[in-house]
């Protein structure tokens, strides 16, 4: 039996629904829904973080629609959800949110972790830092 598999991929502005991402993926064949959110925390390597900015390249919303359909393309995926916000973040501002179904844990694990670390590793997406001590530093910038 061939499925449609529904895949959601999104950068905005706006604060991040952990719902609206699980609530997408949500599938009557799904035995397990794992979701995952990157929250902006308050240091990074051993400094003091104030605030920090993400900044996108116009490109970002194709690749992270298209990393979407990857994981979605697995055969034990049923649905995929993910988002990255851009603009200011205050600490504990969620960043990222990704949420996958599947019909049993272990592939639902797996299927976001990937979803995750590929979504890092090729969204044109650029973090500047803003330290206790004034000073700042931008992550991931080429």
């Amino acid at each position: 039996m061939t499925s449609q598999v529904l895949t959601f991929g999104e950068i905005t502005d706006k604060p991040l629904d952990l719902s609206a991402h699980e609530a997408a993926v949500a599938d009557l064949r799904a035995g397990a829904v794992v979701s995952f959110q990157g929250v902006v925390r308050d240091h990074d390597g051993g400094r003091a973080v104030v605030s920090l900015e993400y900044e996108g390249h116009p490109s970002a919303a194709q690749v992270l629609r298209e990393v979407a359909a990857e994981i979605a393309a697995d055969p034990d995926v049923y649905a995929v959800a993910v988002s990255h916000r851009v603009g200011p973040l205050a600490i504990g501002d969620v960043a990222l949110v990704a949420a996958v179904s599947t019909a049993h844990r272990a592939a639902a694990f797996a299927a976001c972790a990937r979803l995750v670390d590929e979504a890092k590793a090729r969204l044109p997406i650029w973090k500047r830092q803003v330290f206790a001590d004034g000073t700042e530093e931008w992550v991931n910038c080429p």
